[in-house]
Order: structure tokens, then C-alpha cells, then sequence
């Protein structure tokens, strides 16, 4: 009988979808790989680092449509690892920020296999830089949270908007663009004004980024004309106008040198 050697899995962020923000650890991760499960947002340029005869297996997800259930991921990944194989589970932003990271942790950690989870810039903070959008700001925001626009209608679990009005100066939506109307209801009945500045990116840090700003009032009509999809982000809070202070002066510099 030939014994197998354990193999491992690296749970690795590959960032906001700009190529060049994964960190250096997890090009090295990619490049020892024999397997790659990678997600939908995962820029396909990261998939070059990849040695010759590496296995690529797409594991995407888009709202309402799974290309392979989550339960199945978590197999392949185990069945991989326990061939002997270097495994890297290759995910968009970072992994434990709204990717399910935690579970595929604990379901490798029940099997006894050797893993280990490197960060990746998650979209917060990637497409609101991308965007010129601080998302903390002396003056106007000391603190900021991240939520997801998918737990809209969970009954069970609902996003507790009071507290976030209440408690938080800049709140960051993912994957909220088809809630909006519902975030937006949430938001003004829980004290923000209808003049608060909302940002929404799309495809941040990428070549196709768009952004567009506006208010809680008017975000939304502004969303639908420029016929914005996912993925997106939304952002509410003041440090949205900063974003317009900086192309503000940026076209007084060049048209001085104009």
C-alpha cells in the first residue's frame, strides 16, 4: 500500500480585482499550486502565475446562480488536499470578509488538514481608494462598517440598521445594488437624511470601473440611467465628497497647466 503524503490548502485573497493589488505571498501560493478552485471575481491574469499542469477549477458564484454549491467546494478542496496536493482556494477581495473563508477554514480544520489563510485587500477598501473615497476622514467619519446587501431579507438574521445610523459614520453595502430601494427605506427611517451623499462603483479598481455619486434622494434614479450591475458597492456617508473635492482640484491643476 502507498501512503499519500498530506497535502495542503492555502485560502488565499486575490484582492479587488486589479491584477497588480494580490499580495506577494499569494502569487507564491498560486505558483506551488497542482490545484486552483477559483471564484468569479478572481481576475483570470492571477491564474497565470500558475505552473504548467496545474488543475483550474472554477468554482464562480453570481447572485442566484451557483456554478457549484459551497458544500461541494469544500470537498473538492478536502479530496485534493488528502491526494497529497498543494491546493489554493483562490477567492475574490480577501477571504474572510463576506467569502465564506471561516467555513472552508473549519471544514479543513475537522479533516486534520494543514491550511492557512492569506488576506487579500477586500473591495471596501480597494474600490473606495480606486474611487478617491477615504473611508475614515478627519472631520467628517471616525469609523466605518461593512455589510451585505444579501441579508436584506433574512428574517432570521436582518442587518440591525438602527445601530448601524445610529453607531457608524460611513457604512459600505455589498452586493446591495437589487436591495437598494429596501436599504435606502432603512436607512431615512432610522435617521439619515435624504441629502446624504451615497457613492456606487462598479467593477472597482478594474479598467471598467464606473462610480457614481449622489444622495439617498437620487442615487438610485442616477443608478438605473447609467445602467449600473454588479459587482458594485455602495457607499453612504460624507466622505463621499471628498471624492469631488479631489477631482475638483485635480482639474484646477491641469487646467493650469493647460
Amino acid at each position: 500500500m502507498v501512503n499519500v503524503k498530506p497535502g495542503s490548502v492555502a485560502i488565499v485573497g486575490a484582492g479587488p480585482g486589479d491584477p497588480e493589488l494580490i499580495t506577494l505571498k499569494a502569487v507564491r501560493r498560486i505558483e506551488e499550486a497542482d490545484v486552483i478552485l477559483y471564484d468569479r471575481l478572481v481576475n483570470d491574469q492571477l491564474l497565470g502565475y500558475a505552473k504548467p499542469g496545474t488543475l483550474r477549477i472554477y468554482c464562480g458564484k453570481s447572485p442566484g446562480l451557483h456554478s457549484m454549491p459551497q458544500g461541494r467546494i469544500e470537498e473538492l478542496m478536502i479530496q485534493y488536499a488528502k491526494e497529497g496536493n498543494k491546493v489554493v482556494r483562490l477567492k475574490g477581495g480577501d477571504p474572510f470578509v463576506f467569502g465564506r473563508g471561516g467555513e472552508e477554514a473549519l471544514a479543513l480544520a475537522e479533516q486534520g488538514i494543514a491550511y492557512e489563510v492569506i488576506p487579500g485587500i477586500t473591495s471596501a477598501i480597494g474600490a473606495a481608494a480606486s474611487a478617491g473615497i477615504p473611508l475614515t476622514h478627519r472631520g467628517l467619519a471616525a469609523s466605518f462598517a461593512i455589510v451585505t446587501g444579501s441579508r436584506c431579507n433574512d428574517h432570521d438574521s436582518p442587518v440591525r440598521w438602527d445601530r448601524l445610523v445610529s453607531g457608524v459614520d460611513t457604512i459600505v453595502v455589498y452586493m446591495g445594488i437589487s436591495q437598494f430601494s429596501e436599504i435606502r427605506e432603512q436607512l431615512m427611517r432610522h435617521g439619515k437624511h435624504g441629502t446624504t451623499p451615497v457613492a456606487v462603483i462598479e467593477n472597482g479598481t478594474t479598467s471598467r470601473q464606473r462610480t457614481v455619486t449622489g444622495t439617498l434622494n437620487n442615487i438610485e434614479k442616477l443608478v438605473s440611467v447609467m445602467n449600473i450591475s454588479n459587482p458594485a458597492l455602495i457607499i453612504i456617508g460624507e466622505v463621499v465628497k471628498v471624492r469631488e473635492q479631489l477631482l475638483n482640484l485635480e482639474f484646477e491643476a491641469r487646467s493650469q497647466i493647460g
